[in-house]
């Protein structure tokens, strides 16, 4: 074989790993993003509850003022937050909107009329249900987030992603030991 048809072989599979690496990198971007909106349905499901919870506690302890507050102040963050597309800044405000949720249903726990109610319990259920998809969002992120960085930083793939600006992507987590805990849904 000639010197050129060899060079030109080496040329011919140098591009083709460059494609696959590219396409691979599309892909692995595309599922973190897709994933990421997959935590933003769940969460924005979980802002339209809290709303709903709020009355229907409100109606059985209306001098719990200052809970309300807390968790409609909590809620405004992390949608704040979400807006911003930021894992960090979100992973912080769903961490305390998730705490202002403890202390209240901390309050409900008093009040045994309310335990009993059926749109509280069907209230709780939602939640539970939408923390649950939030839990699972969260580690179908994280999982990709994961992927597609291990790609980022591995040579030879390292170079095609610094070539064509593909970065790491900050994964969804919770920093205090605390906020780790469930929000407690069940009395």
């Amino acid at each position: 074989m000639e010197i050129t048809t060899i060079l030109i072989i080496v040329a011919i599979a140098l591009v083709l790993w460059v494609i696959f690496s590219y396409n691979r990198l599309i892909v692995l971007r595309t599922r973190a993003n897709e994933a990421w909106a997959d935590i933003d349905v769940q969460l924005k499901r979980r802002y339209d509850l809290i709303p709903n919870l709020i009355e229907t506690v409100k109606g059985y302890a209306s001098h719990e003022k200052s809970v309300f507050e807390n968790v409609t102040k909590a809620r405004a963050q992390a949608m704040t937050a979400e807006e911003s597309g930021d894992p960090k800044k979100v992973a912080e405000a769903e961490n305390q909107l998730t705490s202002t949720l403890k202390s209240l249903f901390a309050v409900s726990e008093g009040y045994p009329e309310l335990k009993a109610s059926n749109n509280f319990m069907e209230l709780q259920r939602e939640l539970r249900d939408t923390e649950d998809k939030i839990q699972a969002s969260r580690r179908f992120y994280n999982r990709n987030v994961r992927d597609l960085n291990i790609k980022v930083q591995m040579f030879p793939t390292k170079i095609i992603a610094g070539m064509f600006n593909f970065e790491k992507k900050d994964f969804f987590e919770v920093d205090d030991p605390k906020q780790r805990e469930n929000v407690k849904v069940e009395f």
